[in-house]
This record gives structure tokens, C-alpha cells and sequence, in this order.
């Protein structure tokens, strides 16, 4: 059956402040990789949690799992259980680390 409703896979949704910190950013010329929106939300990230913690704020959820597997010490002849059903973003990080992905299903009767 043929639809024409589109799921859409990350739609935006703004609340009203984006452009605020937009405007910040363009200010202080710091659109990336750092800049004082960056720096205070990983300064409030770090008092909310009231720990001896360190926050530091990525660009990609790609980049958060490869800095996962340098502090877990993934390296080669390593295996990694991936989700079958993925980006192969979420993949190519175990790859950059020499590991190998084992791709699993999470259906329980396959």
C-alpha cells in the first residue's frame, strides 16, 4: 500500500530561543568548534549533575561512541555488538578503532 505521508526522520522543531543563541554564536564568532554557548552548557551540564565530572559536548553522536570505545579501550581483535537495523555511523567508529562489528538483531524470534 502506497502512502504519500512522509515520515520524516529528524524534523526540526524550534521552541522560540534557538535564535538567540544563533545570535550569540554569530557575534562572538564562534559558530564551531567552541564559543561561550558550548562552554556554558557544558559548565551547567556539570553543576546539574553535582559530581566530580567532566562535560564535553561533541558534534556527533558518531564522535560520542568513538570517544566511548578510546575510554573503554576498544581496540583491535575486539568485537562490538552493534544493532543490525542502524546508520553505519553508528558502525564506523568500532572500524576506526580496528574492532570488529557484530551485527545483531533485536527481534526476539530471529
Amino acid at each position: 500500500m502506497h502512502t504519500k505521508t512522509k515520515i520524516w526522520l529528524s524534523p526540526p522543531h524550534m521552541f522560540g530561543k534557538e535564535q538567540s543563541f544563533i545570535d550569540v554564536a554569530f557575534r562572538e564568532n564562534f559558530i564551531a568548534p567552541c564559543g561561550s554557548n558550548i562552554s556554558g552548557f557544558e559548565a551547567d551540564l556539570e553543576h546539574y549533575l553535582k559530581h566530580d565530572c567532566f562535560v564535553a559536548v561533541l558534534n556527533s553522536g558518531t564522535a560520542a561512541i568513538h570517544l566511548a570505545l578510546i575510554l573503554l579501550g576498544v581496540g583491535k581483535n575486539d568485537e562490538v555488538i552493534c544493532q543490525s537495523n542502524t546508520f553505519i555511523a553508528s558502525v564506523n567508529p568500532v572500524i576506526y578503532q580496528g574492532a570488529t562489528p557484530i551485527l545483531v538483531d533485536s527481534e526476539t524470534d530471529t
